[in-house]
């Protein structure tokens, strides 16, 4: 299942609607809507909550701790508990790695939000 499942077709109801481009389109009855429609009730997309592995609500340009050591592939050592990484990023990872950001020594890299602690 996805993470962010669908809305049902608001003609038969049908759950199996998909996404093509900028449409939702219901395969059971092939009602086409605009995802825009399927937003909210007024028009703007429902904003993702990202918390850190204590609960803190994350922001993009924040500066967080890692609160864990990391192993990092390529690498013979990881990132050590208690790094700082400034000005992350949140952004729509894969495997829940939803923090962009760059680490001194390692360079570019994306990290889970539950492995990390704002400052």
């Amino acid at each position: 299942m996805t993470e962010n499942p669908l809305p049902a077709c608001p003609e038969c109801a049908g759950a199996y609607a998909y996404e093509m481009g900028s449409l939702l389109i219901c395969p059971e009855c092939g009602h086409e809507w605009p995802l825009a429609a399927a937003a909210g009730p007024d028009g703007a997309a429902e904003e993702r909550v990202i918390k850190d592995a204590v609960g803190n609500v994350l922001a993009d340009g924040d500066t967080v701790t890692v609160v864990k050591g990391l192993k990092v592939k390529g690498s013979p050592t990881g990132i050590k508990a208690g790094t700082k990484v400034r000005n992350i990023r949140l952004v729509e990872g894969v495997d829940g790695h939803d923090i962009d950001c760059r680490i001194e020594g390692f360079g570019q890299m994306q990290l889970k939000s539950s492995v990390v602690r704002k400052v």
